[in-house]
């Protein structure tokens, strides 16, 4: 099944109608089409019903109208032929049926007020437009009159009536005064619409004489002036004796204090009233009332609510408008005057009726002979307007006679029409209150078909988007349209395709293999038409990379990406924009290929960045959000309340948190009397909170400051609050830190931490020290000092407890009593050594000492621990003695042993033990001796290899350094190393310790040995060094080398030898350059420690070795 639908005006090459119709005949507004078609005139422009016009100007009456071919131009003036050819003044525009009455050159325009009508006329009908009203606009003087001065009593009503001159259009009227400044206007004093100016009551500053009420006409630009009028506002109280005689009896009757009145409306007069408006209009009802004091105004609708989109209160609310009033507005409304001594009322009874208004217009009427049609003119109004008709201007009863057209009330049936049945039709839709001229006409034509999309055009569409390729035609009857893909290829049908009515055919959804030649053909009775078009798919542009949300800080760079993918064929433009908009024009903003950066961002570039990317087919776009944070600006308004003697409120108002929350506020405060300058951290509180109550200490000249915290930093301080200067009191704390520690043996010296400026309280600070011995029954001794922090006690007993305490007082007061802390007068040197010192040794290098405690009295002071001295006094394997270097070990507290490391094997040693207090060290102790046992010797110093012959080698050797014992002998182990760098079997020699050379025979010439060597104690083996050296070559054996070296043929094997080895490493070269593994260790692998690697066993070229290092000092 095709489909078949209506195609949306948005998209493109769609139909455009030359008018609205009814038929299933569209007529494109195609240029050259529209030259060769016959039309009917249609009205396009025309002046307004009712014109006004300025009678100092030409008068120009507008008449345009379109027809093929183009239409001539009559006028009716009052209902008979106006012929423009006899009045010189008036002349018709070339091409058009506008009239111009030439009123400047001597014309008057009062002869030409009337109603004209014009008819715009061709070969297929006539066209008329509305009765054009013409009336000059007018702006009579005001009539010369007599204005009596107005002498009022004060807190009575008074109206100045304005009474303009009848113009044309009516006059504004606004009152003003000589200065030509308005006059001003009150719920009290206001303009009325009719013009005059209203008091609901006067006052004394009412009095003047310069109330003038001016018009102003519009059309003719000018301002009329009323003569002014004189206000006189008396009072009784004020009353003298010239201005009542100047008044009559009638002007001061009963006259009477001030008095309040209750409200009296001024206008509408009486209970009722009734007003009549038209739909469409704004409805104005107004109430004005006197009344003392000025009565306040208020409107209802009874039965109802007043609409509240529509509704508006002017003029103080004396003036009730209601826009595009309508039949449902009709009702009454009442407006009630109040003040405090009571009220008032008044009802309008409001009647909306309504002049014409269009239901259904005719519209114009194209046919093809033969065909059926209609024309409907349905309107609406109250009172119920009445339908007529007209063809061609001529009330169609008598109107020629055409036997296709059928007349039934609002409605014109055509059947079967014919060319000559071609007209323009009127329909006068009227009532009391106005018409409705509407023209519509019927045009029969009989046309082959025609296709106005031109040929070969090529459409390009994005995969998977609809494809609309445009068939535009034309033809009556009407054309039928089919479509073809390819010159030879069948007619499209199916679910693919859509085919609208216009012609234009949808592939709603487009691929690759959509693309190629369309053929469109239009067919009807009168003949055939056919057109190609092309269509190509593109690939979709695509943003493959999309911006990115960001959160910057202030003054740093961002950076968003867009990366798009497109077809190759077209050719893509990137726009960045800002919330919608150009990015401004500033240099921080840098525009890559694929990307936008943004340098020293600052806060006006928070906002939405959106990459746009356009071809010629299609566009995409992407978003993101930036947001630029920073520390917040500072708090500001801080504000003092609720201030008492140890607490105040403090508020203030967080500045902007640029985009980061603020976490908490930091109060600080600064003491103006004691530090000022200088601010100190008071407390902080949340984020949320912008109060807190704060506590004060007495005697403080207080100011307080807030910062802001964020996750980005602080902000700067506020601006300081106020300052608050507390009242001053005792102090509430003692010093802190209060201790007793004699410097000497017979004092005591008590310090304290002094109190800051704010603990003090009050003036005149001071400390009052109190001291008494421990255990002893003695009476507090108390000393009051200056504001300090130090007191010394002299002529005390060395080191005995005392208690103590420091109280601080000002002159209004003491603090409270402060706790006790213990002291002790000055410590002395102890008096005795420890006692029963012995010594016992673990091992060669370590000794454990043991002593007794000394007595506590004889430590006359803190006892911190006991050090002791020790030092080597001689080497036993050595008698020669060298310098004494005492060491000392201290052992905190009351330990009564310790150990002593780190000592010599095989030396003799001394050691003494002393006490410790604060003073210092007591006696030492006797010097106690004690021996270490031997230990495993350090490596030979040195190991020499001298003299080598074929067979032999000299080793020479220095003794260890630090034998560390009696010598027993030395290790020689030594094996051959092959060509390979394998080593051969280990022979092991033990040597004599009095021995400091060896001579070894009987070893392979011209053979590399590697030799270990060691001494040894009674304990064990000591470090052991290695030494490497060859004996020399055979002279017969090397004189057989010579020989063949000269051969001819071992030169040129030697030079294949040279050839193949420069391959291998060429090859090793290249595998190595690819990843692959060379051993590169072997030789260093062969001279490894031989007590340390394994023995190899798949060699039997000198049977078991062992691998070693060439480390000399590793341990054997």
């Amino acid at each position: 099944m095709m489909k078949k639908k209506s195609i949306p005006a948005s998209k493109p090459f769609l139909i455009l109608f030359l008018c609205q119709i009814i038929s299933a005949l569209d007529v494109p507004l195609d240029s050259k089409l529209l030259e060769e078609l016959s039309q009917p005139p249609t009205i396009t422009h025309q002046s307004p019903k009712d014109y006004i016009v300025d009678p100092r100007e030409n008068i120009v009456i507008q008449c345009e109208a379109k027809g093929k071919p183009p239409p001539s131009f009559s006028w009716t003036r009052n209902g008979t032929h106006f012929d423009i050819d006899k009045d010189a003044q008036v002349t018709m525009k070339p091409n058009s049926g506008t009239l111009v009455i030439n009123i400047m050159n001597g014309g008057k325009a009062e002869a030409y007020e009337g109603v004209y009508q014009c008819t715009a006329r061709n070969e297929r009908g006539a066209a008329i437009s509305n009765n054009i009203v013409i009336r000059p606009s007018r702006s009579p003087l005001w009539t010369k009159e007599k204005l009596e001065p107005h002498h009022v009593r004060e807190g009575d009503s008074l109206v100045l009536h304005c009474r303009p001159p009848v113009g044309l259009p009516p006059p504004i009227i606004f009152w003003m005064d000589n200065a030509f400044q308005r006059l001003p206007q009150s719920e009290r004093v206001s303009q009325g619409l009719n013009g005059d100016l209203y008091f609901s009551n006067v006052q004394p500053e009412d009095t003047r004489e310069d109330y003038i009420c001016y018009a102003r006409f519009n059309h003719t630009q000018t301002i009329q002036q009323k003569q002014p009028i004189s206000v006189k506002v008396f009072s009784m109280d004020s009353l003298n004796d010239t201005i009542a005689a100047n008044l009559s009896d009638t002007d001061i009757y009963g006259a009477k204090p001030v008095t309040e009145r209750q409200p009296v409306l001024l206008t509408p007069t009486g209970s009722t009233s009734t007003k009549v408006e038209l739909r469409g209009n704004v409805l104005l009802l107004e109430c004005i009332a006197a009344g003392l004091p000025t009565p306040v105004i208020r409107w209802i609708k009874e039965g109802g609510e007043l609409p509240s989109n529509r509704t508006f209160f002017e003029n103080f609310k004396k003036t009730l408008k209601i826009i595009d009033v309508s039949e449902a507005d009709s009702g009454n409304y009442k407006c009630i005057a109040r003040n405090t001594l009571g009220s008032v009322h008044h009802v309008i009874s409001v009647t909306v009726k309504a002049a014409p208004y269009w239901i259904t217009a005719p519209r114009n009427l194209v046919l093809s002979p033969g065909e059926d049609g209609t024309l409907i003119c349905r309107a609406n109004g109250n009172p119920k307007p009445s339908i007529s008709w007209l063809a061609n201007g001529v009330p169609i009863a008598i109107a020629p006679e055409d036997p296709s057209r059928k007349v039934d009330g609002d409605t014109i049936i055509f059947s079967h029409v014919q060319e000559r049945s071609s007209a323009v039709y009127q329909c006068n839709a009227s009532n009391e209150y106005g018409y409705l001229l509407a023209n519509a006409f019927v045009n029969v034509l009989a046309e082959p078909p025609r296709i106005l999309t031109p040929a070969n055009k090529l459409y390009q569409v994005i995969a998977d988007s609809p494809a609309l390729l445009d068939c535009a035609y034309f033809g009556s009857p009407k054309p039928e349209i089919e479509w073809f893909k390819g010159v030879k290829g069948s007619i499209l049908r199916g679910n693919e395709y859509v085919f609208h009515d216009n012609g234009t055919l949808e592939i709603p959804v487009a691929q690759k293999d959509s693309t190629g030649t369309y053929t469109c053909v239009a067919r009807n009775e009168l003949g055939k038409i056919q057109n190609e078009v092309h269509l190509e798919i593109k690939d979709p542009t695509m943003i493959i990379k999309q911006p990115e949300y960001k959160v910057v800080q202030r003054y740093g760079q961002v950076s968003f990406e867009c990366i798009i993918k497109h077809d190759s064929t077209l050719l893509p433009t990137v726009i960045w924009l800002k919330d919608n908009d150009e990015l401004p024009d500033d240099e921080r903003f840098l525009v890559g290929k694929d990307n936008l950066t943004i340098m020293n961002v600052t806060d006006k570039d928070d906002g939405t960045y959106t990459c746009i990317v356009n071809t010629t087919l299609d566009s995409v776009s992407a978003s993101a959000v930036l947001t630029v944070v920073a520390r917040p600006n500072p708090p500001f308004d801080l504000e003092l309340t609720g201030q008492l003697e140890r607490s105040i409120e403090l508020s203030w108002i967080p500045g902007d948190e640029n985009n980061s929350p603020i976490t908490h506020f930091v109060i600080e405060y600064e003491d103006g009397l004691h530090e000022p300058g200088v601010w100190h951290y008071q407390t902080e509180v949340p984020g949320t909170q912008t109060t807190v109550q704060l506590k004060l200490s007495p005697y403080v000249n207080y100011s307080f400051r807030v910062v802001a915290v964020n996750k980005i930093g602080r902000s700067q301080p506020s601006e300081p609050s106020e300052q608050y200067l507390t009242k001053s009191a005792s102090p509430d704390e003692n010093p802190a830190n209060v201790q007793g520690i004699g410097s000497e043996p017979d004092n005591l010296v008590i310090t304290w931490e002094s109190l800051k400026g704010f603990q003090s309280n009050g003036p005149g600070l001071q400390y009052k020290v109190s001291w008494r011995q421990k255990d002893v029954d003695d009476e507090w001794t108390s000393v009051i000092v200056a504001n300090v922090s130090k007191y010394i006690v002299s002529g005390t007993p060395t080191f005995v407890p005392y208690e103590i305490k420091v109280q601080a007082l000002n002159d209004l007061g003491y603090a409270p009593e402060p706790s006790e802390v213990i002291g002790h007068s000055g410590e002395d040197l102890p008096m005795v050594a420890p006692g029963n010192v012995q010594v016992h040794v673990i091992n060669s290098t370590l000794a454990k000492v043991h002593w007794d405690p000394v007595p506590l009295k004889t430590v006359r002071g803190h006892l911190q621990g006991y050090k002791v001295y020790y030092w080597k006094v001689q080497s036993l394997s050595r008698r020669s003695r060298r310098h004494v270097e005492k060491k000392i070990l201290t052992f905190r507290g009351n330990k009564t042993f310790g150990m002593l490391p780190g000592l010599e094997p095989y030396s003799s040693y001394k050691l003494n033990v002393r006490v410790v207090n604060g003073k210092g060290e007591g006696p030492a102790s006797p010097d106690k001796v004690f021996k270490t046992p031997e230990g495993v010797p350090s490596s030979p110093s040195y190991l020499k290899i001298t003299n080598p012959t074929l067979d032999s080698l000299t080793l020479e050797w220095g003794s260890p350094t630090h034998p560390n014992g009696v010598l027993t002998s030395y290790i020689l182990k030594f094996q051959p190393i092959n060509n390979t760098h394998e080593l051969g079997p280990l022979v092991e020699i033990r040597i004599p310790a009095n021995e400091s050379s060896l001579i070894l025979k009987n070893l392979n010439y011209s053979t590399r040995y590697k030799f270990y060597f060691n001494a040894q104690t009674s304990v064990g083996s000591g470090s052991q060094i290695t030494e490497e050296a060859v004996t020399i070559m055979d002279e017969a054996m090397a004189s057989r080398q010579v020989d063949i070296a000269t051969q001819g043929w071992f030169i040129g094997l030697m030079c294949a030898v040279a050839l193949l080895i420069l391959i291998l490493l060429i090859v090793c070269f290249i595998r190595r350059n690819k990843g692959g593994k060379y051993p590169v260790k072997e030789k260093e692998d062969a001279h490894a420690d031989p007590e340390i690697q394994p023995m190899k066993e798949d060699d039997g070229t000198f049977g078991e070795y062992r691998l070693f290092s060439f480390v000399s000092s590793a341990p054997f």
